[in-house]
Parts: C-alpha cells; sequence; structure tokens
C-alpha cells in the first residue's frame, strides 16, 4: 500500500517537497492545503491534486498517513506550531519545516504531543542528507579521525529580510547548528557575539558562536546574511587526533587529511551523482522520511528526528541569551 501524504503551505518549499513525492514510488500525494485559495488552487492544480483550505477540512475528508508542514510565519517558523499540532492531533505522522519553531517552548510542546501520540515528527533538515556528510560520519565511526577535538563550520547566504532582530540565527542556523551537531553531538555551553553593517537596521546580520560540546570538543560557527551565494553556502571542517576532513557545500567536495602521512583522500562530487545539486537534498531527506515512515522506524532512529530538530532550535535560543546577556550560557543537556 501507498503512503498516503499531503502537504500544508503552497509556497515554493511545500512545491519542492510535492516533486519530491511524486518521484517517490510508494507514495500517493493526495492534496494541498493553504488558509489562500488562490495559491491553494493553483498549487493543486500543477500537481493534479486536491485543494483544502484549512487543515480541519483536509482531516475530516481526506485518509493520509503523513504530512508535510511547509508554512513560514514570523522567522520562518512561527506557524509550525499550531498546523503540526492540528495534524498530529489528527493521526497523522509530520515531516515539519525548519526551525522546528521559532519559540523553543512551542517546539518542546510540538516533541511532547508527538511522542505522547506515538506519531513520528520529523524536521527537514536536509543539508545533513547527502552522500558526502554521511562519508565524513563514517569517518568519524570506524574512528579515521581518531579522538574529536574541534570543529569549525561557516553557513553564508544574500538575505536581507530585517522582520526581526533575530531572523538570521533563527532562519537559516538549525541547520548549520545540525550539521555541527551531527559531526560533534550534543553542545554542553555556547558564547555568542553578534554585528550588523551599517546598512542593517533590525537584523543582526553576523554571528561568532563558540561552543563546548558534551564530548569535551571545542567548537565555532561563522555566520553571515551579507554574503554572495555564486561560489558556495558552507563550509565544515571536523579535527581529531589522527586528521580532519573539510566538507564544503554539503556535496561539492570532501577531503581527509591525515595528522601524519602524506596521502590524502578527497572526494569530488560526479555532476551526473546522486548528490549533484542543492534540490537533490530535499530528495534525499523527504525520500529517506517516507522510508522510515513506511518501515516503522522508531522514533529514535528517525534520521532528523523531531528531538534533534529541538535541539537545534535550543543551541540558537541560548546564544541569543548569551548575546544578550554578554555571557556564558550552559544548555543543562538542551542541545
Amino acid at each position: 500500500m501507498p503512503l498516503n501524504v499531503g502537504i500544508v503551505g503552497c509556497g515554493g518549499i511545500g512545491k519542492n517537497h510535492a516533486r519530491q513525492y511524486k518521484a517517490h514510488k510508494d507514495v500517493s500525494f493526495k492534496c494541498f492545503v493553504d488558509i489562500d485559495k488562490a495559491r491553494a488552487d493553483a498549487a493543486a492544480k500543477e500537481f493534479g491534486v486536491k485543494a483544502y483550505y484549512s487543515i480541519a477540512d483536509m482531516l475530516k475528508n481526506e485518509q493520509l498517513d503523513s504530512i508535510s508542514v511547509c508554512t513560514a510565519g514570523a522567522e520562518n517558523g512561527g506557524h509550525h506550531y499550531e498546523a503540526t499540532i492540528q495534524c498530529l492531533e489528527g493521526g497523522l505522522h509530520v515531516l515539519c519545516e525548519k526551525p522546528i519553531s521559532n519559540k523553543v517552548e512551542e517546539g518542546r510542546q510540538m516533541v511532547a504531543k508527538a511522542k505522547e501520540l506515538g506519531k513520528l515528527l520529523a524536521i527537514n533538515l536536509n543539508h545533513r542528507f547527502t552522500p558526502m556528510t554521511h562519508r565524513a560520519k563514517g569517518w568519524i565511526k570506524e574512528g579515521k579521525l581518531g579522538e574529536g577535538m574541534f570543529i569549525n563550520m561557516a553557513m553564508w547566504i544574500n538575505n536581507k529580510n530585517e522582520t526581526s532582530p533575530h531572523f538570521h540565527i533563527k532562519a537559516l542556523h538549525p541547520h548549520s547548528i545540525d550539521i555541527i551537531r551531527f559531526f560533534a553531538g550534543p553542545v554542553k555551553r555556547v558564547q555568542c557575539f553578534m554585528g550588523k553593517p551599517s546598512t542593517r537596521k533590525v537584523c543582526w546580520a553576523n554571528l561568532s558562536l563558540n561552543m563546548e560540546f558534551a564530548n569535551g570538543m571545542v567548537g565555532h560557527l561563522t555566520g553571515s546574511y551579507e554574503m554572495g551565494m555564486q561560489y558556495g553556502i558552507e563550509r565544515c571542517e571536523f579535527a581529531g587526533t589522527k586528521g580532519r576532513f573539510v566538507l564544503d557545500n554539503m556535496f561539492e567536495l570532501l577531503t581527509y587529511y591525515p595528522r601524519e602521512g602524506d596521502e590524502m583522500t578527497v572526494v569530488k562530487n560526479n555532476i551526473f551523482g546522486e548528490g549533484a545539486s542543492f534540490e537533490l537534498t530535499f530528495r534525499n531527506r523527504i525520500h529517506r522520511w517516507v522510508d522510515q515512515v513506511i518501515a516503522k522506524t522508531p522514533w529514535d532512529q528517525v534520521e532528523g528526528n523531531g528531538d534533534e530538530g529541538l535541539a537545534a532550535t535550543e543551541v540558537t535560543e541560548a546564544a541569543i541569551q548569551s548575546f544578550e546577556g554578554n555571557n556564558v550560557v550552559d544548555l543543562a543537556g538542551r542541545g
């Protein structure tokens, strides 16, 4: 039996989810939901599915198994909470766009509700869903890097959004923090500095985030909304006692540098390969979600699950607290 799915939110991201669902052989994509009737009708016509204008009406008339919540709202997460709770209470597994919510307490409630109802909740942390990212993770597990020592991450895009002071860290850096946690584990303490150029009036467009991890590693994130994107958007370096790797742009180039010896390992993406574009990170993520829902994967084995999405938001919240309080913030197991 195919997995019956729907999508809440008919913007560009919602249509991206739709394309990935349409491409999966075990999915029957049924409907779009959007409070904007014209937008819902247009998206439904484009993909040959039904349109609904409320989640309640969709739940009443469709027999779905899973749904993508692709709403936006304040700081690109303000509308995630209500839609996710409604769908969970309607008996659906939920794949929610990042961030889990722009409010950490709402994220906690979303995770708690999913666990209470025995439903899966995952977040679209698509940057980790590339062959190179998993290759690098495999090197860590195999001991190729040795004992982890430090991690440096940088992520930048060109975004002039000025709708809130912390839009940058809340909307963009769930991705970078998730990659950091994917490689280095839970974050223990954070110290954050933020800045903005004279052209900015509201949004803190640049940040520097220092981290201490539960396993004793240290790390750093540099982020910006003030950079060009034509030459990439991110870089991650992980160093251990036996060597280090550098991962450029999730899927483009992975290089291992041994501590001793002179033989590097270079993994360069084939332009015709599986991970050859950013679009395919969505496919990899969404198809993995579908496969895990069909397989009835236990909550703690679901990749990019609600706990992981919440942990990323806990770190961003602690970073904001650190910046505003000019101090170091202990996450006390939250990150």
